[in-house]
């Protein structure tokens, strides 16, 4: 979207009409004299932070998850590697 530049005197008598164009997804610049000094932008919540360790207990791993299967190896041409 393309951004909107406004003056101060006309931010403040079009206040209104540019919050809702900012909550639209419009970017106000409010400019004094010639230079920019403000924006106007919309509210983004912030994001909530991860919280470590919300499915401890909850997964468990199977004994023989990490083993390759009998066949693997020629079924796909590799050469298994040893540890």
């Amino acid at each position: 979207m393309k951004r909107i530049v406004v003056g101060i005197h006309e931010a403040k008598t079009q206040f209104s009409k540019l919050v809702k164009q900012a909550e639209a997804g419009q970017e106000i610049v409010v400019k004094n004299f010639g230079k920019p000094v403000a924006r106007i932008v919309g509210y983004r919540p912030a994001v909530a932070k991860r919280k470590p360790g919300l499915l401890a207990g909850k997964i468990a791993i199977k004994p023989g998850f990490d083993e390759v299967p009998a066949g693997f190896d020629e079924a796909f041409g590799a050469e298994l590697v040893s540890e």
